[in-house]
């Protein structure tokens, strides 16, 4: 925006006032009230109190707060927030230097399209790094099939692992119920047998 060409439009011959300088840095704006009256705001020419500044600095605070503006990073948000914060810092340099004010304007619409132009960048970053990765995935499905192979693998091995634990399972209680029966037949004939010789013994005794 050349704001200074706005002033020198008046003619060389008229003089800049305040009014003219605000109305260059800060356009007046339009707009419609609740009943549809059409109305203009302009940037006020009363200078401002170091306590103003102040309070300007705390409403910035809350409204960051309040409106859960992103402490970093692409945040619209925050930048309009700023922005307008700019502005009003903005209209207070320009009433009371005007050339200040231009300069201010000028350096703040540098800035913004800075801003844009990285912008662009990011937004065409990203696209860059979607089609990389559409690239990937497609490249991809070699490496899913092998997966896919590896899993169903997986699968058969696990389920004869299953099975062999089931037969080792079976054989061991067999070995197990053949021991146990074994132990309970030697138990039975040791028993049979320390009876048939305390009998012996007491028949002998009767012999004498």
């Amino acid at each position: 925006v050349d704001v200074a060409g706005k002033l020198n439009a008046k003619g060389s011959g008229a003089k800049t006032t305040i009014e003219d300088a605000l109305n260059a840095v800060l356009p007046p704006r339009v707009f419609e009230d609740e009943k549809g009256n059409k109305m203009m705001m302009r940037a006020a020419p009363t200078k401002s109190s170091r306590g103003e500044v102040i309070t300007l600095q705390m409403r910035l605070d809350n409204l960051l707060q309040e409106r859960q503006a992103r402490e970093s990073g692409i945040c619209p948000v925050r930048e309009e927030l700023y922005a307008q914060c700019f502005d009003e810092l903005i209209r207070q340099v320009t009433v009371e230097c005007p050339e200040r004010g231009l300069l201010l304007t000028r350096i703040k619409d540098e800035i913004s399209m800075t801003l844009a132009a990285h912008q662009t960048l990011y937004q065409g970053s990203i696209a860059f790094g979607m089609r990389k990765a559409l690239q990937a995935e497609q490249g991809g499905s070699v490496l899913e099939e092998k997966i896919k192979q590896l899993e169903e693998r997986k699968k058969k091995l696990q389920t004869r692992l299953q099975q062999e634990t089931t037969k080792s399972e079976i054989l061991e209680k067999k070995i197990s119920d053949k021991k146990q029966a074994k132990e309970k037949r030697m138990q039975s004939e040791k028993e049979f047998l320390s009876f048939q010789a305390k009998h012996l013994e007491a028949f002998l005794k009767s012999l004498k």
